[in-house]
């Protein structure tokens, strides 16, 4: 029985290359000399922390980011942006949640949306991954589809496809 899988994974690497170019361009920018701008990469938690000296550098810092993460040709949904808080020596701090695998409400809705379109389809939630499986190839690909127009704000990939 044919079947693929749907995750969201987003590559690590390419986010920490993102962030090396967005340091190396913050260093060498003339409106960046003598801030205190930085970008910090924590794998274990998948965050990246930013700070800035003021509201207008954060943004600066924002573009960068968002510039070098698609450059990397990742996609900026994998970005969920915090609140802006306040930091030692005057500066704004903002953390940066790097998106892993599908939450169980995400998996719920697709799962729900799946069943609601009548497709002739199975659809199984397994941890952080999604599961469809079916009789022809050709409903499946429908499923692919489907599953694309419905905007969810997390980038997905279908990957494990099996005749």
């Amino acid at each position: 029985m044919p079947s693929f899988d749907v995750v969201s994974k987003t590559d690590m690497e390419e986010v920490r290359n993102a962030i090396d170019g967005a340091m190396r361009e913050i260093g060498t920018r003339f409106d960046f000399k003598g801030s205190k701008s930085s970008l910090e990469l924590k794998p274990k938690e998948n965050e990246i922390v930013i700070i800035a000296d003021d509201a207008l550098k954060l943004k600066q810092v924002h573009d960068l980011l968002l510039t070098y993460i698609t450059r990397r040709k990742l996609e900026t949904s994998c970005l969920d942006f915090g609140a802006e808080e306040q930091a030692s020596g005057n500066t704004i701090r903002q953390t940066v949640k790097i998106k892993q695998g599908i939450s169980q409400e995400v998996a719920k809705k697709i799962s729900k949306s799946i069943k609601d379109s009548k497709a002739k389809v199975q659809c199984s939630i397994q941890g952080d991954e999604l599961r469809v499986s079916g009789k022809k190839r050709d409903d499946l690909q429908d499923t692919i589809a489907f599953i694309k127009s419905l905007g969810i704000d997390q980038p997905l990939q279908f990957v494990n496809f099996r005749d």
